[in-house]
């Protein structure tokens, strides 16, 4: 008799879990853990420039034993001083008003495109991610011939009579949410676009039918259906600019106040690469720890409802 065939130890449903969890592994849970390793250390000077808290080659033994002696001087540090303390309620701030200016914006460009007739949506859609065909960089260094007080903005304004002395606007925090409306648009329309475009439109015929008008139809029918759209465009847009690097040194001023400019001198101008990871494991947790209680609430609401 021939014997049964084995079992795969992890079947195709099982390895398709797997395989993003294997990727949330090697590339956000390794490299935060070995930030928060270097978070735990001294300064020093040396190369790398800091004194490891434990070294896991002595064995488990040494392991535990230095985990007793762990220091949190940099995290005791980093919230006895204001810098930081404003740097990321700056941040906060910034990557906020951002999110509402790029709601405001955004939310019609994806209306229009998905009530535009379905001919003209791929060559629309195309014309929103054309901007990612030029790098990032080169894009947000444009903006610098824009805003300089001898840019085409301060001249086209010159040549219409609109003003008479160039306007200060490049180096200020006004900069700083022009390159970010300007590169994270996208962001923000793709989401709020997808949620749109497959939205039933006969609700829309019964409501009118109902004598709804067309403003209150907005409102009462397609805005709630759009709501998935808005919080994903909003966490695609307000993650990333809370720890903006390039848009604020590059558009910004000295007054211009953001955490990645902070996490950027730490590493590379003071070399206090402890007190960096400290800093970077402190914006990593008020990203990852609201959006943890969010997706419990949804997970919860949706259980209720079911």
């Amino acid at each position: 008799m021939s014997e049964p065939a084995r079992k795969p130890l992890i079947g195709s449903k099982g390895l398709v879990v797997l395989v993003p969890y294997l990727w949330l592994f090697f590339f956000f849970l390794a490299p935060f853990l070995i930030v928060l390793k270097i978070s735990l250390s001294t300064t020093a000077i040396a190369m790398p420039p800091y004194l490891p808290a434990f070294d896991l080659s002595e064995g488990i033994g040494a392991f535990f034993a230095a985990l007793k002696e762990l220091s949190l001087e940099n995290y005791e540090f980093l919230f006895s001083d204001a810098l930081y303390i404003k740097s990321y309620l700056s941040s906060l701030w910034i990557a906020s008003l951002s999110t509402v200016l790029l709601l405001i914006i955004g939310y019609p460009i994806a209306y229009g495109m998905a009530r535009s007739p379905k001919a003209w949506r791929p060559t629309l859609l195309m014309l929103v991610i054309l901007p990612f065909w030029t790098s990032f960089l080169i894009r947000v260094y444009a903006w610098i011939g824009i805003l300089s007080r001898e840019g085409l903005l301060n001249t086209f304004l010159t040549w219409l009579g609109v003003i008479d002395t160039p306007l200060t606007i490049l180096s200020t925090n006004i900069a700083v949410y022009i390159g970010i409306v300007y590169s994270y648009l996208p962001f923000m329309v793709l989401p709020l676009y997808a949620a749109l475009e497959k939205m039933d439109d006969t609700l829309l015929e019964a409501a009118s039918d109902l004598g709804c008008p067309p403003l209150k139809t907005f409102w009462v029918v397609t805005f709630p259906l759009s709501i998935p759209g808005v919080i994903a465009g909003c966490f695609l847009v307000f993650i990333p600019a809370v720890g903006e690097f390039v848009i604020p040194d590059l558009l910004g001023g000295s007054e211009t106040l953001m955490i990645g400019k902070t996490l950027w001198a730490e590493f590379f101008s003071n070399r206090d690469w402890p007190l960096a990871s400290s800093v970077a494991v402190v914006l990593l947790m008020i990203l990852v720890i609201p959006i943890v209680f969010f997706q419990n609430m949804q997970q919860r609401q949706q259980e209720r409802g079911a």
